[in-house]
C-alpha cells in the first residue's frame, strides 16, 4: 500500500518547470514550484528541519512552547511539525502580512501577535523582539529562522540536491529571492560543491538591504532602507541565515514590477506564485536574457499566490498606486 505515515512525508521532490512563454530567450529559465509542499510553501522545508535539531541539541523539550517571528509561511511549516511533535506555538508577524496567513495559521491552532512594520528591528513592539519577551517570559523555545543555520542546512539537505538532480547538473546559474537567506545559501552551497562554476544570483525588493552590502560590504545608510510591498523576501538587517559569501550577485526588483509579474506568470504559465516568487522570476528574466543557448537558469516559487488573493486584486493594487 502507498500510505504515507503522515503529511510530512510528503515533503519536497518539488517540480521543476520551464518558463517558455515567460522567457522566450535562448537561455532556458525553470522555476522550483514549492507550493506542491504540504504545507504549500518552501518554508515547510525548515520547520522541521529546526525543531528537530533543536531537539537533538536538547533545546527542545517534550510539550515546549514554540514562539517564532514570521511573515507567515515559516509559522505554517511550524505549526505543522509542531502539531505533529506536540508542541504550542505562537507566532509574531508584521502588520503587513495578509490576512489569509493570518487566518492559515490561526487554522493550525498557532497563536498569532500582530506587530507594526513601520518600527525598527531593534524596537520592542517589533515582531521580532515581541518573540524575544515572548521567549523569555514564557520560557518557550525560539528557533529564529533568522540566526538557525537548520535553515539554510535544510535546503543544503534537500532543495539542492533536487535541484541538482532534476537538472542533470547541467544548472548554470541559480537566482532566488532572498529573505532570511536560508533557501538561497544552503542550495547555493551544495551546488557550488558540485560545481563552483555555478553563479548565484539574489533578488532584493528595492528598499532591502541585500543588494547594497553585496556591492560595498556594509550595511546601506538608513535613509536608504525603507518599506516595501512585495511580501517574503528583503530585510533591514543582516541575518546569520544567510551565507552572504555564497551570492555571487544581486539584482532588485521594484514593487510594481513584482506585481505585474504575478499576472504575467499566471496569464502566461497558468502558475499563480506570490510576488516574492514573481520578484524572483522577474530576476530570473533579467539574468536569462543577458545569457546564450547554453544556459540554464533555475529560481524557485515559495509559495502560491492564493496565499495573498487579499492583495492580489484590482482593488488593493489600485490603492497602493500599482495599477492606474
Amino acid at each position: 500500500m502507498e500510505i504515507y505515515n503522515d503529511i510530512l512525508e510528503t515533503l519536497g521532490n518539488t517540480p521543476l518547470v520551464k518558463l517558455g512563454r515567460f522567457f522566450t530567450g535562448e537561455a532556458t529559465l525553470a522555476a522550483k514550484i514549492e507550493s506542491f509542499n504540504p504545507g504549500a510553501s518552501v518554508k515547510d522545508r525548515i520547520g522541521i528541519n529546526m525543531i528537530e535539531a533543536a531537539e537533538r541539541q536538547g533545546k527542545l523539550e517534550p510539550g515546549q512552547t514554540i514562539v517564532e517571528p514570521t511573515s507567515g509561511n515559516t509559522g505554517v511549516g511550524l505549526a505543522i511539525a509542531a502539531n505533529l511533535k506536540g508542541h504550542p506555538l505562537v507566532c509574531t508577524a508584521a502588520d503587513k502580512i495578509p490576512l489569509e496567513k493570518v487566518d492559515l495559521l490561526k487554522a493550525y491552532g498557532a497563536e498569532v501577535i500582530v506587530c507594526p512594520t513601520g518600527v525598527s528591528a531593534d524596537d520592542p513592539r517589533s515582531y521580532y523582539k515581541t518573540a524575544e519577551r515572548i521567549r523569555d517570559e514564557q520560557g518557550a523555545f525560539l528557533p529564529y529562522q533568522y540566526y538557525n543555520q537548520a535553515n539554510p542546512e535544510a535546503h543544503y539537505q534537500t532543495t539542492g540536491p533536487e535541484i541538482w538532480r532534476q537538472t542533470d547538473g547541467r544548472i548554470t546559474h541559480w537566482v532566488a529571492g532572498v529573505g532570511t537567506g536560508g533557501t538561497i545559501s544552503g542550495v547555493a552551497k551544495f551546488l557550488k560543491e558540485k560545481n563552483p562554476e555555478i553563479r548565484v544570483i539574489g533578488v532584493d525588493p528595492v528598499g532591502s538591504v541585500y543588494c547594497y552590502y553585496n556591492e560595498h560590504g556594509e550595511l546601506p545608510p538608513e535613509e536608504e532602507i525603507h518599506q516595501y510591498l512585495i511580501d517574503g523576501i528583503g530585510e533591514d538587517i543582516l541575518p546569520e541565515s544567510c551565507w552572504i559569501d555564497m551570492i555571487d550577485e544581486v539584482v532588485t526588483i521594484d514593487d510594481q514590477t513584482a506585481y505585474e509579474v504575478v499576472f504575467e506568470l499566471s496569464k502566461k504559465e497558468a502558475i499563480f506564485t506570490g510576488s516574492s516568487g514573481a520578484a524572483a522570476a522577474a530576476g530570473a528574466r533579467q539574468v536569462a536574457e543577458r545569457l546564450g543557448s547554453d544556459a540554464l537558469v533555475v529560481t524557485i516559487f515559495p509559495d502560491s499566490g492564493e496565499r495573498y488573493l487579499s492583495k492580489l486584486n484590482e482593488t488593493w493594487m489600485r490603492e497602493q498606486g500599482l495599477i492606474e
